[in-house]
C-alpha cells in the first residue's frame, strides 16, 4: 500500500481520488467542537439550530470538514512529507449536516525543486470535498515539502527507522513451567515445623 509520494512521482494535472469517504455523525461533530473549544450553538444546540437559524438543524463545524479532507489526502499526497508549508486558501462553499458523507479529491497544481536543498521539492495541490450528492462543500490549496528519491535512499528507504521484531529470549524448563504445576520448594525441617511446636530459643 502506497503512503505518500516522492517529488518525482508528482505530475502536474494529476487528480488523486481519495478513498473511502467518511459519513459524519453527530458524535464526530460534537467531539471536534469540544476538543477545540468551539461551543457555538449552531453546532451543539439542536433546538437553537432548528428555531433560530436559516439551516433548521445543526451544521457540521467547517474546520472538521477541512481536517477530514486534509487527513483523507495524506496517503495520496503528504504521507512522505518533510513539512506542510502553507495553506494559501480555504473556502467553505456549502454546509454539511449530520449524516452527510464526505468524499475528497486532490489535484496537483505545481511542483519545483527546493532552491536551497536539492534532495527535496515543493508541491502545490488543491483539495476539493463534496457530499454524497456531489455538492461541493470545501476547497483548499496547500504547499507541501516532499522528499526526492535520493532523500529517502539516504535515510532508510520507504519505511525509515522501522525496527525488526526480536525473537523472545529462551527460557529454562523451570521458568517455562506454569506456576500451578510447579513442585513446592523444599524447606528445612526447622522452617516446616508449626510455630506452636518449636522449642524456645536458648537465652543468651
Amino acid at each position: 500500500m502506497q503512503f505518500g509520494r516522492t517529488y518525482e512521482e508528482f505530475e502536474i494535472g494529476t487528480v488523486y481520488k481519495h478513498w473511502p469517504g467518511k459519513t459524519v455523525t453527530e458524535y464526530d461533530d460534537h467531539l471536534f467542537c469540544l476538543l477545540t473549544m468551539n461551543h457555538h450553538p449552531l453546532h451543539l444546540d439542536a433546538n437553537y439550530a432548528e428555531q433560530a437559524t436559516d439551516f433548521g438543524r445543526n451544521v457540521v463545524v467547517g474546520n472538521y470538514i477541512y481536517s477530514l479532507l486534509l487527513g483523507m489526502s495524506v496517503p495520496d499526497v503528504s504521507g512522505k512529507a518533510i513539512a506542510n508549508l502553507e495553506v494559501s486558501s480555504l473556502k467553505h462553499v456549502a454546509p454539511a449536516f449530520h449524516g452527510d458523507t464526505i468524499y475528497g479529491e486532490t489535484t496537483v497544481l505545481d511542483k519545483r525543486l527546493s532552491a536551497s536543498r536539492d534532495d527535496r521539492g515543493i508541491v502545490e495541490v488543491e483539495t476539493r470535498g463534496y457530499k454524497q450528492d456531489g455538492t461541493l462543500v470545501c476547497v483548499f490549496r496547500r504547499k507541501v515539502m516532499v522528499p526526492t528519491r535520493t532523500y529517502l535512499k539516504e535515510r532508510g528507504g520507504e519505511q525509515p527507522a522501522r525496527p525488526e521484531p526480536q525473537s523472545p529470549e529462551p527460557q529454562s524448563p523451570r521458568a517455562a513451567e506454569p506456576p500451578s504445576r510447579r513442585a513446592p520448594e523444599p524447606q528445612s525441617p526447622r522452617a516446616a515445623e508449626p510455630p506452636s511446636r518449636r522449642a524456645p530459643e536458648p537465652a543468651s
